[in-house]
């Protein structure tokens, strides 16, 4: 392509297109993305990346897929889409329902479709509020989730989400939505001598439940592993005490899987680690691969016979354009038929502890505080002062930095404060693997050269 071509394009992408938390001063020389391939990606300028966050912690089977590209075609050719309101449905809609009733959690088995994760919780909190009216319970409308829990940042959704940056001037958020700590190990305060942080955790959801009154309470909304606020594991003993308190004081436990779904973490759903079932679950990103949108929320077996047992004139009546989609559910279909053929649930599972193994020896780099993640889900905490886990100065900037130098190295992914987040796609290689820890070691201890001077003349100033 000229570059004549690319300032054309540049000029009309800057004039026309709104982005994904925009403002110019992030825009000014954007890549324009045209080819990819497995786990690598090049941009319009001839530049290879490898691809550090899989797009957007989506494209589990890798780019260029070729398979599912063909599967679109095929249902487009014979129906690219039709309603699927009620009185209508389609093959491929019938068969991935079915296909998810196998793989998820035993009691769920019923589905509806969104195009993505937003729009999936958006479905989820609705659906609480509904089975509860119809369980005669009508106060039971609060939401509860937690710090650093990303869920997407339409209303209610970004009501529920617990990263503050996104609420601002968006606000008042929605009443009846509120926060808890989450069980953030390396940084987790107000446990009591003896209690456990995910202990500790769970007692303090338990607390805000009893607060606000059990009879308020309709849901409380968590990620098995909260990605974008900077890949938090929670400790071993957190999500199964999290679900004994929301049985005890009827709360619907929804897990938002949007991210940890479909292998992301080693199993095909990221609760099954701690062998825990939720009420209701809601999904996206991967369950495609990116590649045509589609989210959706299954729920429990007790929940889809109350919506099916209400009076007509009392239905669900909630609904979205393209529930349902074909063409979206028929590349879902292959895109799972893929995961399954290739073994890619077990792969991110090896592939995860290769990573994890090899970003653990980065904590020889006294900025490093912290390393942490389960499957192909990795997070690389930077601190100013190791002992004492003190952060940098967020004037510094100092993840956007390493992000930014990553960039230059030829690895594209994405930051949390100083947190640098990684979820590469499922079919990475050991020497792509072992090719981002040596990027993160390079650029890592070329950012500490750079802080070492200025961090030591602050030392010098202060008292």
């Amino acid at each position: 392509m000229a570059e004549l071509d690319l300032e054309k394009l540049l000029e009309a992408d800057r004039r026309h297109l709104l982005h994904p938390l925009h403002h110019p001063k992030d825009h000014v020389n954007p890549h324009i993305w045209v080819r990819g391939e497995g786990a690598v990606v090049w941009d319009a300028r001839g530049r290879e990346y490898l691809d550090g966050l899989s797009g957007l912690w989506n494209v589990h089977v890798g780019h260029g897929r070729s398979e599912l590209a063909e599967a679109a075609a095929a249902q487009m050719r014979t129906l690219a889409y039709y309603s699927g309101y009620i009185g209508s449905t389609n093959i491929p809609a019938i068969q991935l329902a079915e296909r998810l009733s196998r793989l998820a959690y035993p009691r769920l088995n019923t589905v509806f479709f969104t195009t993505g994760g937003a729009e999936s919780n958006e479905t989820a909190f609705k659906t609480a509020r509904f089975y509860w009216k119809a369980k005669n319970k009508p106060d039971k409308v609060k939401v509860i989730s937690r710090w650093q829990g990303y869920h997407g940042v339409t209303l209610a959704a970004m009501s529920a989400t617990g990263i503050e940056p996104f609420w601002k001037r968006f606000e008042p958020r929605l009443p009846g939505f509120h926060h808890v700590p989450s069980p953030y190990s390396y940084r987790f305060s107000g446990a009591r001598q003896g209690e456990s942080v995910g202990l500790a955790a769970a007692r303090m959801l338990e607390e805000a439940i009893v607060r606000e009154g059990a009879d308020t309470v309709g849901a409380f909304l968590a990620e098995p592993v909260q990605g974008a606020g900077g890949v938090i594991v929670p400790p071993a003993d957190y999500f199964p005490k999290v679900r004994e308190i929301c049985s005890r004081y009827d709360v619907l436990f929804i897990a938002d899987e949007v991210i940890t779904g479909f292998g992301r973490t080693g199993r095909w759903f990221g609760l099954s680690h701690w062998d825990v079932e939720p009420d209701i679950m809601t999904f996206a990103k991967g369950i495609t691969s990116g590649y045509l949108p589609l989210g959706g929320m299954m729920v429990s077996d007790e929940i889809a016979a109350t919506l099916n047992s209400v009076a007509p004139e009392d239905r669900w009546m909630h609904s979205l354009t393209y529930s349902c989609h074909p063409t979206c559910c028929a590349v879902a279909l292959k895109n799972l038929e893929i995961i399954e053929r290739e073994g890619l649930v077990e792969r991110a599972e090896a592939m995860g502890k290769r990573l994890l193994a090899g970003l653990g020896t980065l904590e020889s780099v006294e900025i490093v505080g912290e390393v942490r993640g389960l499957g192909l889900m990795a997070g690389v905490e930077l601190v100013e002062d190791r002992a004492s886990r003190k952060p940098f100065d967020p004037k510094l900037k100092v993840g956007d930095t390493l992000r930014r130098a990553l960039e230059e190295r030829g690895l594209f992914t994405r930051s949390r404060n100083d947190v640098i987040l990684l979820a590469p796609p499922l079919i990475i290689r050991e020497e792509q693997v072992d090719r981002i820890v040596e990027l993160l070691r390079t650029s890592i201890v070329a950012l500490r050269e750079q802080l070492v001077s200025p961090l030591q003349s602050k030392q010098r100033q202060d008292p």
